[in-house]
């Protein structure tokens, strides 16, 4: 199977964007600044939170590191005279971290700024254990200055678990994913139950030490165990969030996180970059192909 789909995602890029996109659009709330915002609106009404999230990596000019980030300044604006219930994820590297660290550090600070200006907060989303360092060094720097920053930690990595409590607990706040980047063994856990084990014990890291996290994964086994742990713990709704991407069929679950009280954010995606996104994660798991060929052909 891990065959077939590696041989359809190298096929994926050759069929017509057009019909791609049909793909797509379920999972990325079109490309303007307008179109996200209407689906923000929309989610909020229905009782969610949402981050936003330009699509788009490896920036690799000064110039167009520095119009990305005027774009994340104008949203937060944007955000803040909506008053939407809306924060803002980015990648270190779609705003200057493949070019270098002071391009991107610069640019990094002038989107604080603007998120404290606005009272709002800023995700620095985690990208290939390439960017592991630099991400935890940008946190840990910025969160000096603000409370309004947070970061995302992969469970599949095997450094994890220690990266998290050597922050310690004062000010920390981070989203817990699984990880969907191919990294070898030596730096990753790549089997699922071990994999969903340490995920569990982030989390109870976490709720044992009143540290806010997001709970992202739409694995529903996992949901499962994670129920079960909330039930024993028994952690302030305040503390922790549940997350899911936009489009992922996750609607049964999202509605009884919020029966039971607990918040629920959607991750929503939108930009011109969405073609190239899309083909850079197929290239990155290639497992997404099946699922991606099974979409389309359902439409």
């Amino acid at each position: 199977m891990h065959l077939l789909n590696t041989i359809i995602s190298k096929l994926i890029p050759y069929l017509p964007k057009s019909l791609t996109y049909q793909f797509a659009k379920r999972y990325v709330a079109g490309t303007s600044k307008e179109s996200v915002f209407k689906t923000v609106e929309k989610l909020n009404l229905q009782g969610y939170l949402v981050t936003v999230d330009i699509l788009g990596e490896h920036t690799n000019s000064i110039s167009e590191s520095k119009k990305i980030t005027n774009q994340y300044i104008d949203l937060y604006e944007e955000i803040d005279r909506k008053k939407l219930k809306c924060n803002i994820s980015l990648k270190p590297s779609h705003i200057g971290a493949d070019i270098n660290t002071n391009i991107y550090k610069k640019n990094i600070t002038k989107v604080i700024s603007i998120a404290d200006k606005t009272n709002n907060f800023l995700r620095i989303d985690m990208e290939s254990s390439k960017y592991t360092d630099l991400t935890i060094e940008t946190f840990k720097e910025l969160r000096i200055r603000t409370k309004n920053v947070g970061t995302v930690f992969q469970a599949y990595l095997h450094r994890t678990y220690d990266d998290i409590t050597k922050l310690g607990i004062k000010d920390l706040n981070f989203r817990l994913c699984k990880g969907i980047y191919i990294e070898s063994d030596s730096i990753a856990i790549n089997n699922r139950t071990k994999i969903n084990k340490n995920y569990l014990k982030i989390l109870k890291y976490a709720f044992q030490n009143k540290v806010y996290i997001g709970i992202a994964t739409h694995d529903t086994q996992l949901l499962k165990l994670i129920y079960e742990l909330i039930d024993k713990l028994k952690p302030s709704n305040d503390m922790f969030e549940f997350q899911t991407l936009y489009g992922v069929p996750m609607h049964n679950w999202n509605k009884q996180h919020l029966q039971n009280g607990y918040k629920v954010r959607i991750y929503v995606p939108y930009g011109q970059d969405w073609y190239k996104y899309s083909i850079r994660r197929l290239k990155e798991n290639p497992n997404m192909a099946g699922y991606i060929i099974k979409n389309l052909f359902s439409k």
